[in-house]
């Protein structure tokens, strides 16, 4: 967060937040808690332009300080109020942190994807399904050859066959 930010939310000065951090620069040693940014790195972003009028362009460059640089605000701002927005700054770092670290769940690719998973396994068990018929089918062919193989084997066992004995004529049967 930028200094002038963080003075406009604990309802004080910004050179004041700056004396501050400055008389206790020992404890904002390090990248970790704060650094100062550099004229390059403010013309690439909004605030680096220029507004009309007096007071209003950066004299000096403003400091941007980290989650730690901001907790280590609240032991510089002694103030009720700067308390107790540190407070809310650093609940709202822990939540933004939550947030990145667990991104909000979509509902709606969660559903595509659970459908998609679905539509996989269906195939799947469809594959499956059609990989038996065909055996089933195969195997029926088997079976109808092996049972035509019997019954052509078994016709021509079961053909008439000529009577054993006497032949008689049909005059003398009456």
């Amino acid at each position: 967060m930028l200094d002038f930010d963080l003075a406009e939310m604990y309802g004080i000065e910004n050179k004041n937040l700056k004396r501050q951090v400055r008389r206790n620069i020992e404890r904002f040693e390090g990248d970790d808690f704060m650094f100062e940014i550099t004229k390059d790195e403010l013309l690439r972003c909004q605030i680096g332009t220029l507004n009309i009028g007096r007071g209003k362009h950066f004299k000096y460059m403003p400091l941007a300080f980290t989650e730690l640089g901001v907790a280590m605000l609240s032991s510089v701002l002694n103030s009720e109020s700067a308390i107790d927005t540190n407070r809310k700054i650093m609940r709202l770092f822990v939540a933004t942190r939550h947030l990145l670290l667990n991104p909000p769940v979509d509902e709606v690719q969660e559903l595509k994807n659970e459908v998609k998973e679905l539509k996989n396994y269906f195939e799947d068990v469809f594959s499956d399904y059609n990989d038996i018929n065909e055996d089933t089918r195969t195997q029926i062919e088997l079976i109808n050859e092996a049972l035509a193989k019997l019954e052509v084997k078994h016709a021509h066992v079961n053909r008439p066959r000529r009577r054993i004995g006497f032949i008689q004529s049909e005059e003398y049967i009456e």
